[in-house]
């Protein structure tokens, strides 16, 4: 068979034509995405300190550095991207902590302006190594709270797993957004090309179908366009964000090229980093999600919060993957609330756990609880 008829086959077994039998769905919805209003500041405008981190194996990294407007007493906060995104997903993050605090953030390996890695490198591993790089680059010696969205997340728990000495002296809070430490389904992931009904195995294969002609199905995905935006707009929020946030979140996943998304994909249905949790206890940590996140669901954060009795479960409600671009505000808050715990010297995850029950029960009297 043609390379192209493989691709072909490929594509019908990960259910492409699935998508497709809803054109008209398909149309409807694009009308609707087209009629919402709102008016969203430049997004990614936002540029820091550049410079360039080389990882373990000579992968260069993509990292920049906004200083705050006077001399910062708390920790820098580095801010670590998820699976086909970039640095400018934190936009809102960002924004709500500039000038208040030292911030560091970074393209993973293979996305953004990062350099391309080696796919036997593309591994949750070897980006825990990298963010170790990051740090000792950025932030050396230097207190910091760790914050990571989807793989990001993963990232922090694979440093956790190589440095857990870190977690105290140095790691002084962790956020964990719409991520998980394991039981991950991979169908799940690529959402452009993977239906549910799929199994780990088929969705493996026909992953690496695809990544043999990759340059024709990155084709694909541009022209097919209109259907990527409606499963972006579907897999990735949980409400109805202005179009100009839709846009852009799927235009840099479009910005991934599909070589990325395989050499990656892999990774999702290993991932077993909940003996890692255990490091976290040493600080106050936050956890974050959307009650309708269709990719890392809800129940892997109750899941974390269950293993992680110290730490802070904030649900938020009808938010899907991408909770800090949809629900911004109730993000920033969740980590200024960290911050100001770190800062105030509560160091340790005793603590912080000891006032989140105040706080609860303090609600629970005045009627103020969630």
């Amino acid at each position: 068979m043609s390379a192209r008829g493989r691709i072909a086959g490929g594509l019908a077994a990960l259910g492409v034509a699935g998508v497709g039998v809803a054109v008209g769905g398909v149309a409807r919805q694009s009308r609707r995405i087209a009629a919402r209003e709102g008016h969203v500041e430049d997004l990614g405008s936002l540029r820091g300190e550049v410079s360039t981190v080389v990882a373990s194996d000579g992968v260069g990294l993509h990292v920049e550095i906004d200083e705050p407007d006077e001399a910062a007493t708390g920790p820098t906060v580095v801010l670590v991207h998820g699976y086909v995104l970039n640095l400018d997903c934190w936009h809102y993050q960002r924004a709500h902590l500039r000038g208040r605090h030292r911030v560091v953030l970074y393209d993973q390996r293979s996305h953004g302006r990062s350099d391309s890695s080696e796919d036997e490198n593309a591994t949750i591993d070897q980006l825990g190594d990298d963010l170790h790089r990051v740090l000792q680059h950025a932030a050396p010696d230097q207190p910091v709270v760790l914050v990571g969205h989807s793989m990001g997340g993963m990232s922090i728990m694979a440093y956790a797993e190589e440095h857990p000495e870190a977690f105290g002296p140095v790691v002084k809070g962790v956020a964990l957004i719409s991520t998980t430490a394991g039981g991950l389904t991979p169908s799940k992931i690529v959402v452009p090309w993977l239906p549910r009904r799929l199994t780990s195995k088929v969705a493996d294969q026909g992953v690496a179908t695809l990544a043999r002609g990759s340059r024709f199905v990155d084709v694909l995905r541009k022209t097919g366009s209109p259907v990527q935006r409606v499963i972006t707009d579907h897999y990735a929020f949980g409400s109805d964000v202005s179009t100009e946030v839709l846009d852009y979140v799927d235009d840099m996943i479009g910005q991934t090229t599909f070589d990325v998304i395989s050499s990656f994909f892999p990774n999702f249905g290993d991932l077993d980093k909940y003996d890692v949790l255990d490091a976290l206890s040493e600080v106050p940590t936050s956890i974050i999600c959307g009650t309708d996140d269709k990719l890392t669901s809800i129940e892997h954060s109750r899941t974390l919060a269950e293993m992680m009795p110290w730490a802070e479960l904030v649900e938020v409600d009808g938010a899907g993957h991408m909770v800090i671009m949809e629900r911004e505000h109730t993000v920033d808050r969740a980590l200024d609330d960290l911050l100001a715990a770190v800062e105030r010297g509560e160091h340790d995850a005793t603590t912080w756990r000891d006032r989140l029950r105040r706080r609860k029960r303090r609600d629970r009297s005045d009627g103020s609880g969630s």
